[in-house]
């Protein structure tokens, strides 16, 4: 696994032992932000569910200002201070140590806007479209935000109010889809 285009390109990342997290590969990973655009001209970056930290890495490597980085694993946690590390611009991440509910009650206190959020829960626990009115609630959204998300391939959202798909492909059992957030 490494770091794929930017600032930080071609760089290793550490992986979370065992089988608690399921990084994103580097196949699906490109694709992703051949969605959302290769390359970034600032903006904010939240990834509730960080794992090894490497989405939200490639983000800033891409030209993202920084970026948020949400796990509750004691292990994922110590993974993404590790990838932090070998970017060498630590200043640009924050790594909160929660729950992706405790994160976002956290950062709404903070009055956070994110441009970026990547989605990728355990895919048992179907709550991304809880996960995406609880951020518009919480006001975490600036206008026109994408919120990038990693299901398995038969998961059918239901969109809340505000957010349109913009984009949807299918990479083996994930299917990744990207929204668009519009500020009512």
């Amino acid at each position: 696994m490494r770091v794929i285009s930017g600032t930080y390109g071609g760089r290793r990342l550490k992986a979370v032992p065992g089988n608690q997290t399921r990084p994103t590969t580097d196949k699906v990973k490109e694709a992703l932000f051949s969605m959302i655009g290769p390359y970034f001209d600032g903006g904010q970056v939240l990834d509730l569910f960080a794992g090894t930290g490497g989405l939200g890495i490639e983000a800033v490597s891409r030209g993202c200002d920084s970026a948020v980085l949400v796990d509750k694993q004691r292990q994922a946690q110590a993974v993404i201070n590790e990838n932090i590390a070998i970017t060498k611009e630590a200043e640009k991440f924050r790594l909160l140590k929660s729950s992706a509910q405790t994160a976002l009650g956290t950062l709404a206190t903070e009055n956070r806007k994110f441009n970026y959020v990547f989605l990728d829960p355990p895919y048992r626990f179907k709550i991304i479209q809880q996960l995406l009115e609880k951020l518009a609630d919480l006001s975490l959204l600036a206008d026109q935000a994408h919120i990038i998300v990693e299901t398995e391939k038969e998961d059918d959202i239901a969109l809340p109010e505000h957010f349109e798909l913009l984009k949807r492909h299918d990479y083996g059992i994930t299917k990744i889809s990207v929204y668009q957030y519009h500020k009512g």
